[in-house]
């Protein structure tokens, strides 16, 4: 029965192709096709690599920003100290406690 089967399936196998293998091409819809996924490609890297490129900056924005914002608290901490310090030293001293510019 096996046999039977086999000779059936090979009995039905189409005849091999008449066209020499390198006369087959894709043709023009093959080429279009092609370059247009190409094309395609080319675009999104350069998409891609803008919007890195934004991101990056963006980033490096915000951390000058929030760097910025930390020395101008820091320096406004660090002189309300030395205010009340001198505030203090200037009471003990008997001076009139006013902030010195």
């Amino acid at each position: 029965m096996l046999w039977h089967l086999a000779a059936v399936i090979a009995a039905k196998t189409p005849p091999p192709s008449t066209v020499p293998d390198d006369q087959v091409t894709p043709g023009v819809w093959g080429f279009v096709i092609t370059a247009a996924v190409g094309i395609a490609a080319v675009l999104l890297i350069i998409d891609m690599s803008r919007r890195i490129r934004r991101v990056n900056y963006r980033e490096r924005v915000l951390a000058d920003i929030a760097a910025e914002k930390a020395g101008s608290e820091d320096a406004g901490a660090a002189e309300a100290e030395n205010a009340e310090s001198e505030n203090a030293g200037s009471a003990e001293k008997g001076d009139d406690a006013r902030p010195r510019p």
